[in-house]
């Protein structure tokens, strides 16, 4: 039972990681929760290979990433980290976990359903966007448990909420829970635990309605154009409009005109 049956299982990753697909739309589920959906070597192994799924499927186009339990992930194995089964150093700084989901070329919204602890908080933000359930709790215990953070933490989180604030929740380690991750920013809704699927099937639905070329230009230069200056940010912009525009042709747009219109009526007729 995954919860959500307006979807059919399609492949299985392992029995901790699942992978469906759904009128475009992957949605990757982590399944340990008896662990926490805590990250072992061979869970971030299969979510990098599930994203790549994802990414080199052209039905795909975007993803949901999600976890089932009380936990969207507790973060990093610390039981095999303290066993010396798996390598500390690569489990902490290696960047191919990072790479696979934010590489992929496709929006990636993440669903969380529960705890997103240290390094499944940073998981969380390599998403484009967040939908917490009303479950959902945050914390950076990096340096609590004494790990400096190495995908991506210290930088994401204060561009996201501000420097002091995330100063603030990251050096004492509490929880932040889904309300006041709303309010700071950290989320973008908060729904309830039935509605998290649902709601991120239906923004993952209306984003792949939109033509995947100009979708993916638009994501790639948003985020390259974020971690620069404005000015720089803009000449981005120009550069990739220039580009776009010299293959595009009256008609294609006179074909996606008629696309709006018609996905429009649809949701109009929808809400009667």
């Amino acid at each position: 039972d995954l919860s959500y049956s307006f979807c059919t299982l399609l492949f299985i990753m392992t029995n901790i990681v699942l992978y469906e697909k759904c009128n475009g739309v992957a949605i990757i589920t982590l399944n340990r929760p008896d662990k926490l959906n805590a990250l072992s070597e061979e869970m971030r192994f299969k979510i990098k290979e599930a994203f790549g799924r994802a990414k080199d499927d052209n039905e795909v186009g975007a993803i949901i990433l999600t976890g089932k339990g009380k936990a969207f992930t507790a973060g990093l194995d610390l039981v095999e980290l303290g066993s010396g089964k798996a390598d500390n150093k690569d489990a902490v700084s290696d960047n191919t976990l990072q790479s696979a989901v934010g590489k992929t070329g496709k929006p990636v919204i993440c669903g969380v359903n529960g705890f997103a602890i240290t390094g499944g908080f940073e998981l969380a933000l390599m998403a484009d966007f967040l939908i917490a359930s009303v479950n959902a709790k945050f914390a950076d215990t990096h340096a609590q448990v004494g790990i400096v953070p190495g995908w991506g933490l210290s930088q994401k989180f204060p561009r996201l909420v501000g420097l002091n604030r995330a100063k603030e929740i990251s050096f004492t380690g509490r929880f932040v829970d889904a309300e006041e991750a709303l309010r700071i920013g950290l989320v973008n809704r908060v729904v309830s635990s039935e509605e998290l699927v649902p709601v991120c099937q239906q923004l993952a639905e209306d984003i792949v309605s939109a033509d995947a070329r100009t979708l993916s230009t638009i994501k790639r230069i948003t985020d390259e154009g974020y971690f620069t200056t404005l000015n720089e940010g803009l000449q981005i912009e120009a550069a990739a409009n220039k580009k776009h525009m010299e293959t595009t042709t009256p008609e294609f747009l006179d074909e996606r005109r008629k696309i709006v219109m018609a996905r429009n009526r649809r949701k109009k007729n929808a809400k009667l």
